[in-house]
C-alpha cells in the first residue's frame, strides 16, 4: 500500500533537471519537494538514511550533503542518540529575517530606498486589517502609543521611544491576513531598527516627527474602529510620506555634519 500511495520518483533520465546546482543541492529541492507531497510537517522525522539513498539513487554522500544543504536553510534538524534522526524543522521569521538581513549586509539601502516600499505597503496593510481588530489589539496599540505620549526627557528614552513607534507598526503586522505581506512589512522594519543612519537618528531629539506620529496613529486607529479600509489606507500612506520626508531631512543634516571640515 506504502508503495503504491508513495511511488518512487523517476529515474534520472526521466527527472527534470536543475541547471547551474550541483548535485546535492538538487537533492535538498527533491527532498524538499517530497516533503511537501507527503504533507509533513515540523517535528515529522525523515525516512532513515538507507531509504532515502534508495528514493532519490544517489549516494550515502550526497544524501548527507543534501541533509547538511537543508539543515543550513532552517528546514530540517538532526538529533542523535535515542530517537534520534533528521527531522523537519520550520524556518523560524527571526531566522528569515536575519538571512535577508545579511544578505543587505553590503548593500546599503537607504531610508529612501526602505520608504518606497513601505508607502506601498503599509497602507495596504492598514487596510487589510480594518474591521479586524477586537479589543485586545487595539489595547496593545493604545498602550504601546502611551510610552511615547510625553516629550523624552534623555537620549536612551528618545531611543526607546523610536522603536516603540515602530513597534506600534509591528503590531498592525500581528493581524495582517497575507503572510506574505506581513513580512515584507516587518522586514522594512527590522532594516530600520538596523540602518546605521538611523540608529544615529534616533538619538537625536525629533519632537515634530513625535508629535505627528502620533496624530496619525490616533486618525488611523479611528479608521480601523470603524472598519473604514480605505480611511486606514489614505491615513497610513499620508503617515508614511510623512515619516520619509522627516527622516530624509534628518539623513541630511547628518550628512552635513559629517562633511563638515573643522577649521
Amino acid at each position: 500500500m506504502s508503495d503504491i500511495l508513495d511511488p518512487p520518483p523517476p529515474p534520472p533520465s526521466e527527472a527534470p533537471k536543475r541547471r547551474g546546482r550541483n548535485r546535492p543541492v538538487r537533492i535538498a529541492d527533491e527532498i524538499k519537494d517530497w516533503i511537501v507531497v507527503r504533507g509533513l510537517q515540523p517535528g515529522d522525522r525523515l525516512p532513515g538514511e538507507r531509504e532515502l539513498i534508495d528514493r532519490f539513487q544517489a549516494s550515502k554522500g550526497t544524501i548527507r550533503e543534501a541533509l547538511r544543504v537543508l539543515e543550513t536553510q532552517g528546514l530540517v534538524r538532526s538529533r542523535t542518540g535515542p530517537g534520534g534522526g533528521t527531522f523537519v524543522e520550520a524556518l523560524s521569521e527571526a531566522n528569515a529575517m536575519e538571512l535577508l538581513g545579511n544578505y543587505f549586509f553590503f548593500k546599503n539601502p537607504t531610508i529612501g530606498d526602505i520608504y518606497a516600499l513601505r508607502r506601498i505597503l503599509e497602507p495596504e496593510l492598514a487596510a487589510s486589517i480594518a474591521g479586524r481588530l477586537e479589543d485586545a489589539a487595539f489595547k496593545r496599540l493604545e498602550q504601546t502609543m502611551q510610552i511615547y505620549l510625553d516629550p523624552p526627557q534623555d537620549l536612551e528614552e528618545e531611543r526607546r521611544q523610536r522603536h516603540a513607534e515602530l513597534d506600534f507598526h509591528s503590531i498592525l503586522v500581528d493581524y495582517c491576513p497575507n503572510p506574505v505581506l506581513a513580512f515584507m512589512c516587518r522586514f522594512l522594519q527590522s532594516l530600520l531598527r538596523d540602518l546605521t543612519v538611523c540608529k544615529r537618528i534616533y538619538e537625536q531629539p525629533i519632537p515634530d516627527l513625535r508629535e505627528s506620529g502620533l496624530s496619525y496613529q490616533v486618525r488611523l486607529l479611528r479608521a480601523l474602529h470603524r472598519g473604514d479600509a480605505a480611511a486606514a489606507h489614505a491615513v497610513m500612506f499620508e503617515h508614511m510620506c510623512t515619516a520619509q520626508r522627516y527622516m530624509e531631512e534628518r539623513e541630511a543634516v547628518l550628512q552635513s555634519k559629517f562633511l563638515q571640515v573643522p577649521d
